[in-house]
């Protein structure tokens, strides 16, 4: 499998970063054709080799999306290196890619960082470039030159909790979390999303 330009992170893999790869790829690929921005995902923990926890798939098959054929995978050092963009469920999973790879700092966040950050840049700052790579670092460029601009009332609020064996309700929160963050940065990346 060839490593993502734009790479998701969790834990276990089959929760939250599936759910991101698979929507993200989904959108990107209705966008600029399959495979012009490889969406890939790993988790810190992953539960190697396992398919995408069936509650989230549930999740992910509501949002439009497909689970079949996915399979974990641990985070490394060479997959982190290859992203252009990587999006963390979590404060501790971005610091975990970018201690895997001290470079990635400028390229890493949590999905609720990025949107925040890309809700409130200028009209003049967004990105524009139309080559899909490009935009791709534009927007990892642009999300960089602003990061910490915009604080949250609580650092919890740029994290997606990990629904993973818990109450249904954990499943809700996950999707509402998704539906408020992805499309910024689907916006930002001038992939077409419903």
């Amino acid at each position: 499998m060839s490593e993502g330009l734009i790479l998701t992170v969790c834990t276990g893999n089959v929760c939250r970063s599936p759910l991101l790869e698979r929507l993200l790829q989904r959108a990107l690929d209705d966008t600029y054709g399959p495979g012009a921005i490889p969406v890939r995902s790993a988790g810190t923990g992953a539960l190697v080799g396992h398919e995408m926890d069936e509650r989230s798939a549930g999740v992910l098959r509501g949002l439009g999306g497909e689970p079949d054929g996915f399979v974990a995978r641990r985070l490394t050092p060479d997959i982190v290196r290859s992203a252009a963009l990587i999006v963390a469920a979590t404060r501790d999973h971005r610091a975990e890619a970018v201690r895997s790879h001290p470079r990635a700092l400028k390229r890493a966040f949590t999905l609720g960082e990025l949107a925040s950050i890309l809700r409130h840049l200028d009209p003049a700052d967004r990105p524009r470039a139309e080559d899909p790579v490009e935009r791709v670092h534009e927007v990892a460029a642009v999300a960089t030159a602003h990061r910490g601009m915009v604080r949250p009332a609580s650092w919890d609020e740029f994290d997606l909790a990990d629904p993973y064996r818990r109450e249904d309700q954990a499943y809700v929160d996950l999707e509402d979390a998704v539906r408020r963050d992805l499309p910024p940065l689907l916006e930002a990346l001038g992939a077409r999303h419903s």
